[in-house]
């Protein structure tokens, strides 16, 4: 299949000389202007992002500790929750995308009912899954259905919101623009969930057993009792704070954004899902991006999941995990503009390379040395970097991608939420099989829960799910990406072809149009 992709841009390249795309190029680019996206409106559509990655920062980060450690979830039955809710997650985006695309366009558009109908239902399950009921027997059924019911909405929500990207202007340059300020804000808000989550919660001690030898009778039940009340109250406070940032974050996407229509869409009814389905995942080069972020990404849910764990007991900085955290999230922020800069000026692929294998140095030196603090600071911002990039380059590359599938589908409409949805539900399918898996190693390394401290084989295990496993992963998602076709070159040459096509769809085309046709 590549080698036919490339025989086919080769024989592009030879037909369309450089001074034509240039031309046309340019030319599109002249036409496109006067639709040239605000900053006001570019920051409206930014903030909607917020919601989805703080719930999901503090669900990666936290809710397996508090699982184990609040709820007092068993490590199996906690490797239950965390996998089907992930998976069932992942299994309703393609499900949720087809019925985004079968949705009619309403006043509002066809995506936005979704984000602002959804939206209180989502806070209200959110806040269900922090709060501890009183009975114990049934506890693992109440995580699970308020886990699963949260994800759902979340999906609604954000399905929508990703595939927004290509309904709020028709220049790629301003997609690309409209989608670092959307990483940008991404990116702030997994600083703002750590923040809240992380200072809130590190304020009270949960309370621990320090000798895994006594029973937890001999234990001064009555000081655990009040410490783990005061536990269960912060994460309450935390979910609450939350809930109230994402309804106001809905709230200004709705208002701040307006949703068009592609100007060469054609009135007909959307495609069957099996239908629709088949055209995406027949496209090469969807198929190999997703290939490699979803090793890229489930490295770094590995990191992320057992992230809170590793600082706790392999490293012992109990009371410096939110600070690691929010030293990863900061230096995420602040690296979102270069990387922007630095694919603008090398180039996509080039981006991904540098930017996803600069973390590997920094896990080898974490997994080789002793615990260090300084060291373990200067890791998180070398993290952080790598992390932006991960946020940043495929939301910047699925554009593409579904341009050069319109252009080998010309009748084919109506599939950017199919495209959308698949690519996040490989990436939450990746996270559920990192949680499930990671805590169910736990559990089979004898997990202690309550343990002020863990035997020798819970943290090694904790030291290879956040060090070699990822390293590894990583490395398979690079050289899979080898294969993804679309260059700088490739996405020139695509942006040139649409432009001719939409000239020569256009009632005033002129005679160069029609000469381009023809070369065609």
């Amino acid at each position: 299949m590549a080698k036919g992709e490339g025989a086919e841009s080769g024989s592009a390249t030879g037909l369309l000389s450089p001074g034509i795309l240039r031309g046309e190029e340019n030319r599109r680019t002249q036409k496109g202007g006067k639709k040239q996206l605000s900053i006001c409106r570019k920051l409206c559509y930014a903030v909607g992002g917020a919601p989805y990655q703080i719930t999901s920062c503090t669900l990666g980060f936290f809710l397996q500790i508090f699982l184990l450690d609040v709820a007092q979830v068993g490590p199996f039955s906690a490797s239950i929750i965390l996998f089907v809710g992930r998976v069932w997650d992942a299994i309703t985006d393609p499900l949720i995308g087809f019925c985004i695309s079968k949705s009619s366009w309403s006043r509002l558009g066809r995506l936005m009912p979704w984000i602002i109908f959804c939206t209180p239902l989502a806070v209200i399950a959110y806040f269900l899954i922090w709060f501890v009921p009183d009975f114990s027997s049934n506890q693992v059924w109440w995580y699970l259905i308020f886990y699963c019911l949260f994800e759902t909405l979340e999906t609604c929500f954000h399905v929508p919101y990703s595939a927004l990207t290509m309904f709020i202007s028709t220049e790629q340059s301003e997609r690309d623009s409209v989608t670092a300020y959307r990483m940008t804000a991404e990116v702030l808000g997994t600083v703002l969930g750590a923040a809240i989550q992380g200072q809130i919660v590190g304020k009270v001690d949960t309370p621990c057993i320090p000798d895994p030898d006594i029973l937890v009778e001999e234990v001064n039940r009555t000081h655990a009792t009040s410490s783990l009340n005061d536990t269960k109250n912060a994460y309450m406070l935390a979910a609450g704070v939350i809930a109230s940032i994402y309804v106001l974050c809905a709230v200004i996407l709705s208002v701040g954004v307006q949703e068009h229509r592609e100007p060469c869409e054609k009135k007909e009814q959307p495609p069957s899902f099996f239908r629709g389905l088949r055209l995406v995942m027949s496209h090469g080069p969807y198929i190999k991006l997703i290939a490699s972020f979803l090793f890229i990404s489930l490295a770094f849910m590995l990191v992320e999941g057992n992230f809170a764990l590793f600082c706790t007991y392999t490293l012992d900085f109990r009371k410096e995990f939110q600070n690691l955290l929010l030293a990863i999230m900061l230096s995420a922020t602040l690296t979102i503009p270069i990387w922007q800069w630095f694919l603008t000026r090398f180039g996509k692929k080039t981006a991904v390379y540098v930017g996803i294998s600069s973390v590997v140095p920094f896990l080898i030196l974490i997994a080789l040395m002793e615990s260090n603090l300084i060291v373990t600071y200067v890791v998180a911002v070398a993290s952080g970097v790598s992390v932006a990039a991960a946020f940043l380059l495929p939301w910047s590359m699925l554009p593409d991608v579904i341009d050069d599938f319109h252009l080998k589908q010309p009748n084919a409409r109506g599939h950017e939420p199919i495209f959308f949805s698949f690519y996040v539900f490989f990436t939450k399918f990746a996270s559920g099989v990192s949680l499930g898996i990671s805590t169910l190693s736990l559990d089979f390394a004898g997990y202690l829960t309550n343990g002020c401290s863990q035997p020798e084989t819970v943290k090694f295990t904790l030291k290879i799910l956040v060090t070699g496993v990822p390293i590894g992963l990583i490395l398979l998602g690079l050289f899979v990406f080898k294969l993804y076709p679309i260059d700088e070159e490739k996405r020139r040459e695509n942006k040139a072809l649409q432009a001719i096509r939409e000239e020569a769809g256009s009632a005033g085309s002129d005679t160069d149009s029609t000469e381009l046709i023809t070369i065609l």
